[in-house]
C-alpha cells in the first residue's frame, strides 16, 4: 500500500546523506511532526507518512508486518531508501519492525516512548470501540464536535487530537479508518513473534518521557536482543506524548543522533 506522504528538503543542501522520515502515533497524522520536519528540512530530505488508516492514506487491515510492508513500498517509491526513521508510539513499533524485517532500508532508528513488546495504548483499546458506536449527528461544527466527542472523551488533549480526525460540517465523517482500527487493536497493542537471531545492528536511540510507563526496565533485554547497539535517553519531565511535550529537548537529542 503506497501511503501519502509529505516531503519537504532544503533548497541547497546535502541529499547525499540519508533522508529522514516520521511516523506519527496511533489517531495521528503526518502532520503531528510537522515542527520537527521543518526543523531538519532545513538541512535533510525529510518525509512525513501517514500510516494505513490515518490521514489520507488509504485503508485495510493493521497490523506491524503490515505497516512496515506499507512504509518500505512507500519510501521505495519515493527513491527514499536507505533512511533514518523516526516513529512515536504505534509509529515507533512500525519503525523497529521495518528495521527488523528489512534492515538495509534503515540506516538508523529513532524510536519515541515505545518498546518492542506487547503493551501501550491502554488508554485507546476502549476508546476506540467507543467511537466507532457513537452515532455521527446530520451537523456538526467544531464545537458541536467537542461536545460530541466529550461523551465519551473527557482529556482535551485527546478530544483535539480526536478532532483532527474528523471532517466536520454537513453530514460529518471520521477521515480514519475507525472500523478497521477498531478490529486491529489487539495488533497494535501487541507485537508480533520475531524468530530468533533476527535482530536490526543500525544505531538506535529509544527517547522515553520520564512520566510515561510505555518503557520498563523489564523491556530491557527484549530492547538488547533486537536492537544491540540501542542507547535510551528519558526526557524526564515529558509523558508518553514526548515530542509534544518537551519538543526542544527532543530536537536535541534527535539532532545530536543525527550528527553522529
Amino acid at each position: 500500500m503506497l501511503l501519502n506522504t509529505i516531503e519537504l528538503g532544503p533548497e541547497n543542501g546535502d541529499l547525499s546523506r540519508p533522508p529522514v522520515v516520521f511516523l506519527h502515533g496511533l489517531f495521528g497524522r503526518a502532520r503531528n511532526f510537522g515542527f520537527f520536519q521543518r526543523r531538519i528540512a532545513a538541512t535533510r530530505r525529510t518525509l512525513a507518512l501517514d500510516l494505513r488508516n490515518h490521514g489520507k492514506s488509504p485503508h485495510g487491515p493493521m497490523d506491524y508486518p503490515t505497516m512496515a510492508a506499507d512504509v518500505h513500498e512507500t519510501l521505495a517509491a519515493h527513491n527514499a531508501l536507505p533512511a533514518t526513521v523516526i516513529g512515536h508510539s504505534m509509529g515507533g513499533k512500525t519503525a523497529m519492525m521495518l528495521a527488523l524485517q528489512h534492515p538495509a532500508a534503515v540506516h538508523s532508528l529513532v524510536v519515541a516512548d515505545i518498546a518492542p513488546g506487547q503493551g501501550g495504548f491502554a488508554q485507546y483499546n476502549q476508546l476506540a470501540r467507543e467511537l466507532a458506536a457513537l452515532p455521527l449527528p446530520g451537523f456538526l461544527d467544531r464545537a458541536g464536535a467537542e461536545a460530541w466527542l466529550g461523551q465519551v472523551i473527557a482529556d482535551k488533549p485527546v478530544r483535539d487530537l480526536m478532532l483532527m480526525n474528523l471532517d466536520l460540517g454537513e453530514n460529518p465523517h471520521w477521515n480514519i479508518g475507525i472500523n478497521e482500527i477498531t478490529a486491529s487493536m489487539p495488533a497494535i497493542v501487541g507485537w508480533p513473534a520475531i524468530a530468533p537471531g533476527i535482530h536490526y545492528d543500525g544505531p538506535t536511540l529509544f527517547i522515553a518521557g520520564g512520566r510515561s510507563h510505555y518503557i520498563q526496565p523489564d523491556n530491557y533485554p527484549v530492547m538488547r536482543q533486537l536492537f544491540p547497539h540501542y542507547r535510551l535517553d528519558t526526557i524526564k519531565d515529558a509523558g508518553h506524548w514526548v515530542h509534544a511535550q518537551a519538543p526542544a529537548a527532543f530536537l536535541a537529542l534527535v539532532d545530536a543522533f543525527l550528527s553522529t
